[in-house]
């Protein structure tokens, strides 16, 4: 008897290890889901740089197999990924397969309905991080509302969302709806681009509360708090995988006099400010970087402060929550904390507030407040936002 349970628990193991070491496989990488509904048909891609199949431009595989692709949408950054962040993309074309690229992040924030008239369905395959700030699930909105507005279908190739475990922050208020925060959701969601679609219809935020006629294409293998290394990198300053895991936890600096290292080749992995000196021994010093940073925040100064290069992300996911006390720590040790959240002091495309979603956050980091009692203030909205999220969830 006690060998068959052995016998049983050994086979258990080996059995669940197998299951969970089998390989990842984007939406775009499961070819056989999805050729056979796009052949046939005219299609608009959203894509950018992290729109692969295998290790191959899906622009370029998906022609090679007979797709007929009669133009691309590109979000921030562009379509090749090497447009600073906030800066305005042109329209172009594609010099390897002539295929028209037109902008979303310039005059045009939406598929106006002349670039629609002959097209049959688009198809949406942009990496997210899973961060409200970060634009691309506003880019999903807009191609959802022009979706409804031009009765095209859009099929998502859906992504894993490498800070899917995190879900955490305050509730972005309605008063500061903006263009770095367009829905009631925390600063880290912790859903795929596919999983955030269903909300935008279950919820009803598109005009009129319309639907959106979603085909989703899932992710394979994955389950939300599995690490996941991109392949590649999303936009110019998020160009490691360590930048990736800190964004969610120190991107709200850049509505304070801190910089996060925008101007260096190792952004959002630092935090410092040349006002800090004597205070901290690690510097660094921002520059013009032409497609990742011109004018930085401290040009030309030594900025000191903290090195996140090396930290142990893994803390983060064991905690399951926002560090704030890096928050905490710059504010305290900032000699001038008239100066801190001055957005007038630095040309960030975003104050504090906006970026937050609350002017309760500044205002508790002002008085002293412990984080205990900062994260009292998230509620309970945090905790409506995890019960309603469970409706759209597409992984465990």
């Amino acid at each position: 008897m006690r060998l068959t349970i052995l016998l049983f628990w050994l086979f258990f193991g080996f059995y669940t290890q197998a299951q969970t070491s089998k390989p990842i496989l984007t939406g775009a990488d499961r070819i056989d889901e999805y050729l056979p509904y796009l052949k046939g048909k005219r299609v608009a891609l959203v894509v950018n740089q992290t729109s692969i199949i295998g290790s191959r431009p899906s622009v370029d595989s998906l022609v090679s197999r007979g797709v007929q692709i009669v133009k691309i949408f590109g979000p921030e950054h562009g379509f090749r990924g090497n447009a600073s962040n906030g800066a305005k993309v042109g329209d172009e074309r594609d010099p390897k397969t002539g295929i028209p690229v037109l902008s979303l992040y310039g005059k045009r924030k939406k598929p106006l309905p002349e670039d629609l008239t002959d097209v049959d369905l688009l198809v949406y395959d942009i990496q997210d991080v899973g961060a409200r700030f970060y634009t691309y699930i506003n880019t999903l909105h807009r191609v959802m509302e022009s979706c409804v507005e031009n009765k095209k279908e859009l099929v998502i190739l859906d992504r894993p969302n490498p800070n899917g475990y995190l879900v955490d922050g305050p509730i972005l208020e309605d008063h500061l709806h903006s263009g770095i925060g367009m829905h009631r959701i925390p600063v880290s969601h912790g859903m795929t681009i596919a999983e955030f679609a269903q909300m935008i219809n279950g919820e009803g935020w598109l005009t009129n509360k319309a639907t959106c006629q979603l085909h989703i294409v899932k992710v394979a293998n994955y389950r939300h708090e599995l690490p996941y290394d991109l392949p590649v990198m999303p936009s110019p300053n998020l160009n490691t995988q360590q930048s990736i895991l800190l964004y969610p936890h120190i991107c709200w600096f850049e509505g304070t006099i801190i910089s996060q290292g925008r101007g260096t080749y190792f952004p959002f992995t630092v935090l410092g400010a040349p006002a800090l000196k004597g205070k901290y021994a690690f510097s660094f010093k921002p520059v013009s970087i032409k497609g990742m940073k011109e004018e930085p925040l401290h040009e030309n100064q030594d900025c000191y402060g903290l090195d996140l290069r090396k930290y142990d992300t893994r803390q983060l996911r064991k905690s399951g929550r926002l560090n704030l006390q890096w928050l905490i720590e710059m504010y305290l040790a900032y000699p001038d904390k008239d100066r801190f959240f001055d957005k007038s002091q630095h040309k960030e495309i975003g104050e504090f507030d906006k970026l937050s979603g609350t002017e309760q956050l500044r205002e508790q980091i002002i008085a002293g407040k412990s984080e205990a009692e900062i994260r009292k203030s998230w509620e309970p909205g945090l905790s409506q936002f995890k019960t309603m999220r469970k409706k759209y969830l597409l992984y465990p």
